[in-house]
């Protein structure tokens, strides 16, 4: 069937809900009913042809007593569900009275089998019968669906003749129209849109980013892919279509199993749905969704590996459910975001409680392969928050430096403004794996790509451009070429990486005495004393057999006429942090005596109280600043509106006049 062809057949679904349900619904709701009603008449047709053998089949279990029915039901089908009611949907059109159609309506949803009913209770469909019937739209609803002017059947419909009126329609073409129509209703909603649906633009980019570099090392096989925010399901369909065709290209033969977890139940149903119409009922048992199973809190596979991971993770969403599912900060016990990293067996990874974002990748890190010569590969967009946020030693920059030290990160790519639906904000694809090339390692690439799209002829809500082929092309040849021009820069791994080092100073009282302080005296002097720079500084430890080591807090001091070697109390008033490159030539010491000691001799840090931090700067990094004008040009300019004022004052004295 061609593309005409199908989008003739969305048209007439979409002109369905036009002709049955104006002034019913509002038109963003039009979606709880077509797209329910849409799955369910495609689970019928195919269903048609088997309905007599799964009808058999369930009274010869049920005499025999076997309580476990779902596989022997599916076996008789020939599918991965069924329906053991005694109607069609087209039994329903001959339906005398409202009430009874509402009846049997319902009679047929509760025999379909388990998944569909997981389905049916994502969408809430059965709270719209009510409705529907009330308004005598049910039936219309069914009689057109059924009407030979479509055919949403995988058999041709044909005249008395034995012409075919209407082809047949196969599991990639019912899913091509069922993907276009949520595609409609996502953008007649764009300002939710975004939230549950990335544009196929961005997910086409990511799958190549993904399988391109290794394509021509994919070997026939099976190969497992998982979106743990998988919404409507988009990037696990264009994954896998991807890695098929590439596949293909090669001479490879690979099967697919598609794992993906939703915490948001009409996208759920919205994705086990379309899985289910491409045929591929085992995909949809792997996706698992609804408000109860949150990818954070709640890992429907915790112990899987994956080849593939793709995501688009809400960012700047609180995630403060989840933590308190988990048992807080303090009791976190997690292993996916409490690890073990240079030393540290309990490195915590647990961000912010106001955005989750980078958990989600976490998440991935954790279900990476580690015994294939693969590995695994990873894309997930982020915002800039996930670039910078976070200090040393706090979640955000612990998960990028967990990344980075271990020489995960490949390349992250700067998208276009206002790519997204419901954002204008910049968002950037992380590209990640555990087997990087040689080449590749010890290096991070970063790209530029905010400059290569093409504009809407319509915004979709904040989306006012879309990645052409061409621009998905371009970016795809810059990553694999991995050379420095314009839009590609190539770093070091620890170009990133920085120490925040806590500088102290000591405290100064008058009147102070050269002796040592208590911790209670201290805090008396501090209370009642007066601080000054030129007393003499506080003493708080004295030291009997180490060595003077100024810089790292040791100094050289007189007490009782002995010279000893003590530590002072620090003033907090007077710390102060500094940020210093681990490239920093030299280390923190150099640093310091170039850019610390000169302006504050006594200065010194404790090397146990220093962080590792990490943050990647695109703006650093791509920044063109703009020549500013000449003086010439500015006078130019001031003098042509001078003399354009001149004239609009005459014209308007003369009108005057």
């Amino acid at each position: 069937m061609s593309n005409g062809d199908l989008n003739w057949i969305a048209n007439y679904i979409w002109g369905i809900a036009d002709d049955v349900l104006r002034d019913l619904y509002v038109r963003g709701k039009y979606r709880d009913v077509i797209l329910p009603m849409t799955v369910l008449r495609r689970l019928d047709a195919v269903l048609e042809e088997g309905k007599q053998a799964v009808l058999q089949m369930k009274a010869s279990l049920d005499d025999a007593g076997v309580v476990e029915q779902d596989a022997a039901l599916r076996r008789a089908a020939g599918q991965s569900f069924y329906n053991v009611s005694p109607f069609t949907l087209r039994d329903l059109r001959a339906r005398a009275s409202r009430q009874q159609l509402e009846a049997d309506f319902r009679a047929w949803l509760d025999g379909f089998s388990p998944n569909v009913q997981d389905i049916l209770d994502s969408f809430e469909f059965r709270n719209q019968i009510p409705r529907l019937s009330k308004a005598d739209a049910l039936g219309a609803l069914i009689e057109k669906l059924t009407s030979r002017d479509i055919n949403l059947g995988p058999d041709p419909v044909m005249d008395t003749g034995g012409t075919v009126l209407r082809p047949g329609l196969d599991n990639h073409g019912m899913g091509t129209i069922f993907e276009e129509l949520v595609r409609r209703f996502n953008e007649e909603n764009n300002e939710e849109a975004g939230e549950h649906w990335t544009p196929r633009d961005a997910v086409r980019l990511m799958a190549k980013l993904v399988f391109r570099p290794v394509a021509d090392d994919i070997e026939s096989g099976t190969y497992l892919l998982y979106d743990g925010a998988c919404g409507t399901g988009g990037m696990l369909t264009v994954a896998e279509e991807t890695l098929q065709e590439l596949a293909n290209e090669r001479g490879k033969q690979v099967s697919t199993h598609l794992y993906g977890q939703e915490i948001n139940a009409e996208t759920y149903a919205i994705c086990k749905a379309d899985l289910l119409l491409k045929g591929e009922g085992e995909a949809a048992d792997n996706i698992v969704g609804g408000p109860e199973h949150s990818t954070l809190s709640n890992d429907a596979f915790p112990a899987r590996e994956f080849d593939f991971m793709l995501s688009n993770p809400p960012y700047g969403k609180s995630w403060k459910t989840d933590l308190e599912r988990m048992g807080g900060k303090k009791n976190m016990r997690d292993a996916r975001f409490l690890i073990e990293h240079k030393g540290d067996p309990e490195y915590s990874l647990v961000t912010r409680v106001s955005d989750g974002q980078m958990l989600f990748l976490a998440n991935k890190l954790s279900k990476m392969k580690q015994r294939t010569g693969l590995g695994s590969r990873i894309a997930e967009v982020h915002n800039g928050s996930s670039l910078f946020t976070g200090d040393a030693g706090q979640g955000e920059s612990n998960i990028r430096r967990w990344i980075i030290e271990n020489d995960w990160l490949e390349a992250i790519v700067a998208l276009p403004l206002n790519l997204f639906y419901n954002t204008g904000i910049a968002t950037y694809v992380w590209v990640l794996t555990n087997r990087k090339p040689a080449h590749r390692r010890g290096k991070v690439q970063l790209i530029d790509a905010t400059a290569w799209h093409r504009p809407l002829r319509k915004n979709l809500g904040k989306k006012n451009c879309e990645l052409g082929e061409d621009d998905i092309e371009r970016i795809c040849q810059t990553f694999v070429a991995f050379e420095e021009t314009a839009q590609s820069r190539i770093f070091d791994n620890e170009a990133f990486g920085y120490w925040k080092v806590t500088v102290e100073r000591p405290l100064r009282i008058e009147g102070a005495e050269q002796r040592t302080y208590k911790a209670a005296q201290i805090k008396t002097l501090k209370e009642n004393g007066r601080r000054s720079e030129d007393a003499p500084p506080v003493i708080r430890r004295m030291h009997k057999r180490a060595e003077a080591d100024p810089l790292h807090g040791r100094f050289e001091d007189t007490i009782n006429g002995k010279t000893v070697v003590v530590e002072y109390e620090p003033d907090t008033d007077l710390r102060d942090t500094e940020q210093i490159p681990l490239q920093e030539e030299g280390g923190i010491d150099a640093f310091l005596k170039r850019e610390v000691l000169p302006y504050a001799p006594d200065a010194w840090y404790r090397p146990d109280t220093v962080k590792i931090g990490y943050e990647i700067s695109f703006n650093r990094y791509f920044y063109k600043p703009q020549p500013m004008r000449t003086l010439d040009e500015i006078r130019a300019d001031i003098l042509a509106l001078e003399e354009e004022t001149e004239g609009l004052l005459a014209e308007i004295v003369g009108a005057a006049r």
